[in-house]
């Protein structure tokens, strides 16, 4: 396939994950507004950021395949009040007091556009945790070696967040990692990438 990939995000996690597939690609950070605007549901809002963080990317490279993706952490109970990236310490403590005992579900959009070709896929994954019983003590431990700061809802699930979790449900954890491996590749294969 001689079509250039582009991975519209400047995240590590992404970006290791994007390693996984051993195809070239590049990484450009789109510069978009991630405010809600009027979304009711999780899905709703991560579907559209991840549509519009591809498509600004694409507009300026119209004949490369762009990866756009984007994740929003939310409550069962409460599937509109959406849970972002802790603004500092003491935030990322009051989220994970918060998910303690709680069930955290996860919306990851997916959105694969290349205009050239007129193809444009976008998709949303799900995925959830069961967190245990945290105490205090734990949380802080926790927030203190993992640094989690930059991760919706507090925690990495690739690193020591994981032990956290009484269970996770899901189809697959790339999802929870910010990028479904198993949809992009069925979507890269789709446009004749050879994976594996």
């Amino acid at each position: 396939m001689s079509q250039k990939i582009i991975l519209a995000s400047s995240s590590q996690t992404r970006k290791s994950l994007m390693d996984r597939l051993h195809l070239p690609y590049q990484s450009i950070s789109p510069d978009i507004d991630e405010t809600p605007k009027g979304e009711i549901h999780a899905d709703e809002l991560a579907k559209r950021l991840a549509f519009d963080k591809a498509a600004v990317i694409a507009k300026d490279y119209p004949e490369a395949i762009v990866v756009g993706s984007d994740q929003v952490a939310w409550h069962a109970e409460t599937p509109h009040v959406f849970l972002g990236k802790p603004k500092d310490k003491a935030d990322a403590i009051a989220q994970l007091q918060q998910h303690s005992g709680k069930t955290l579900r996860f919306s990851t959009g997916l959105s694969v556009q290349c205009l050239a070709l007129k193809q444009n896929f976008t998709l949303v994954a799900h995925y959830e945790v069961k967190f245990r019983v945290l105490s205090l003590a734990e949380i802080e431990r926790y927030i203190e070696k993992d640094q989690p700061f930059h991760c919706a809802g507090s925690f990495k699930c690739e690193s020591l967040g994981i032990s956290l979790f009484e269970s996770m449900t899901g189809k697959d954890q790339t999802t929870l990692m910010g990028l479904p491996l198993i949809q992009l590749t069925q979507i890269l294969r789709q446009l004749n990438f050879q994976i594996p």
